[in-house]
């Protein structure tokens, strides 16, 4: 899935105070944890404040809007979580739990996750009945049906596209607005779904925790402006939304916590203030102080305040920092010149300082540098170092790709990045100068960036983002990012290089066959060499979500499956009646 762009630059100083921190020998004094520890990860795969009491108001504190709310379109992870942990429910979801437990699928709409059948290529999924929308009226197979459906609408892009990667007959399809459905996606009743498949696929029941698999009744539905105002089949309904200012959440009366394990629902409403500097947030949660007590924050803590948060043990009672399990990357456009030349992009791979852009994210007590694209868990645990390019970057090396390119002078070139990366874009600027390539950085609001640089025929050679796999497996990483038959003109996804490489494609296929999950796991693994020494893109980061909470929460952690952001299933309030009405 896409990982959400963070917030701000970090100047040499913190950056250089939070690698102390993170790294430094002698004891802490604060806390007493032993010479090496990483302060960052006193909660790791813990709850914090102990169980929420019910009720009250629960205020997130955001710089930015979301990029999407409607179910069809949300394919980014802060988005995924909120959406599908508080506004609508999918055939099957991801656990409340803290740390690797927080990983296990379990049903959600569904009864159970699936039963598969012909092989794999067909699924039947029975949903439970009593699960009713914010009108009291109920769930059906048909309004889920008709979301897959309508996720395939040319005006709602963005989502996830597990839909036309893997269902029969979905070639052309374009959503139903015509009155085409897929038939495909069958009904036979109000409580059953079948998902015929174009070949055998054993981890579907992973796609559909997408909420791409949550229900639209028809009726409902006015194509984008459903992103305003999705209707709620889980705990809570919209009671206003204004864009980039303020949403409101309060409790769906129709909805019953006996049809759902998962969801807690707490507190009574939830607020989300929008527009607000990362500076203000950093700050008003550290302090806690009143309302902002029952506060959270919505994007990562930015590096620079780190040096607020690390040295005192009562403020980092309160940090959640789990590693986002996404791979930041500089993708460069492989159909556009020059970087269709593998040598050019090569020399990028080569003069990109990753040391520089580690101290501008914080240095290592918040990220470790990636070595390869996926991330490593899905190696085991250890990102191999196929590429043996050195951390530092080599200068020399990259000036010698330029000039076997026929390009001994450099060249001139432009990176899109979110308002919140300028300072690891500007880490790179400077590292590619060394080079010869001259950089110049665009920056786009966080709400905006998936679309500026989804548009393929307008956006810039260079982007600086990331992928995250859905569920571990490399099925979920390799072919979004690297296969060329689902580049699409508007909203692309994941694959922001623009690699179109016929071998990588036909070995993906030949993965994606095997029945052998260990076999396919090790193919993922050695595919992911062979593609960066084509180079499409480099490798840079694996970052950690920090945050800081008010001290009046309760149940906190940070969801591994959601990229460490807090899960709002089970977060809620300490003492309801400190927070805000």
């Amino acid at each position: 899935m896409n990982k959400r762009t963070r917030t701000a630059a970090v100047s040499l100083a913190a950056a250089l105070a939070l690698g102390t921190a993170g790294c430094a020998g002698g004891k802490d004094s604060a806390d007493g944890r032993s010479r090496g520890t990483n302060p960052a990860l006193v909660n790791q795969g813990k709850v914090v404040g102990g169980t929420p009491k019910r009720g009250g108001t629960l205020t997130v504190l955001s710089n930015q809007d979301f990029t999407h709310l409607d179910p069809a379109r949300n394919w980014v992870m802060n988005d995924m979580d909120f959406g599908t942990r508080l506004l609508y429910r999918t055939l099957v979801t991801y656990r409340a739990a803290p740390g690797p437990a927080g990983g296990t699928l379990v049903p959600d709409l569904a009864t159970d996750l699936g039963t598969p059948s012909h092989g794999a290529r067909t699924w039947t999924f029975h949903l439970k009945k009593g699960v009713r929308y914010e009108d009291g009226t109920p769930v059906t197979a048909q309004d889920i049906k008709y979301n897959v459906e309508r996720s395939f609408s040319p005006d709602l892009p963005g989502g996830a596209d597990y839909a036309a990667r893997y269902l029969a007959g979905a070639e052309g399809y374009q959503g139903p607005a015509d009155g085409r459905h897929l038939a495909s996606v069958k009904t036979p009743d109000d409580h059953t779904l079948v998902f015929e498949l174009r070949k055998p696929f054993a981890e579907f029941p992973d796609v559909t925790v997408m909420p791409t698999f949550a229900p639209v009744p028809r009726a409902r539905d006015n194509g984008p402006r459903y992103d305003n105002r999705p209707f709620s089949s889980g705990p809570y309904k919209i009671e206003s939304y204004g864009r980039g200012k303020r949403l409101v959440l309060v409790r769906n009366p129709h909805w019953d916590p006996k049809t759902d394990p998962v969801r807690k629902a707490y507190p009574d409403r939830l607020v989300v203030e929008m527009g607000l500097k990362a500076n203000q947030i950093d700050d008003r949660v550290i302090a806690g102080q009143g309302p902002d007590a029952s506060a959270v924050p919505w994007s990562a803590l930015r590096p620079e305040s780190a040096a607020k948060v690390l040295p005192h043990a009562d403020v980092r009672a309160r940090l959640l920092a789990e590693s986002t399990n996404c791979t930041d990357m500089v993708q460069m456009h492989t159909g556009r010149k020059p970087f269709t030349d593998v040598r050019v992009r090569k020399a990028v791979q080569y003069a990109l300082d990753k040391e520089s852009v580690l101290t501008a994210s914080g240095g290592p007590a918040f990220n470790d540098l990636s070595t390869a694209y996926m991330p490593a868990t899905l190696f085991g645990g250890k990102q191999p170092d196929t590429a043996k390019v050195p951390a530092g970057g080599d200068i020399a090396k990259a000036k010698q790709l330029l000039k076997e390119a026929g390009r001994p002078d450099g060249f001139s070139t432009e990176i899109t990045v979110s308002s919140g990366d300028k300072g690891r874009a500007e880490a790179i600027q400077q590292s590619l100068a060394k080079a010869g390539i001259k950089v110049a950085i665009n920056t786009v609001d966080p709400s905006a960036f998936y679309a500026t640089i989804g548009d393929t025929k307008n956006r810039t050679d260079l982007v600086f983002t990331g992928w995250c796999p859905d569920y571990p497996s490399g099925s979920t990483f390799l072919p979004f990012v690297f296969d060329g038959r689902y580049i699409k003109e508007k909203g692309n996804s994941g694959n922001h290089s623009l690699f179109r490489d016929r071998p990588t494609m036909r070995r993906m296929d030949e993965i994606a066959a095997m029945t052998d999950a260990r076999r396919a796991d090790r193919a993922w693994r050695q595919l992911d060499g062979e593609i960066l020494k084509k180079a499409p893109a480099v490798p840079v980061l694996v970052r950690r979500w920090p945050l800081v909470l008010g001290g009046n929460i309760a149940g906190a952690y940070g969801q591994t499956s959601f990229g460490g952001q807090l899960d709002y299933a089970s977060v809620g309030l300490k003492d309801p009646a400190k927070s805000r009405t």
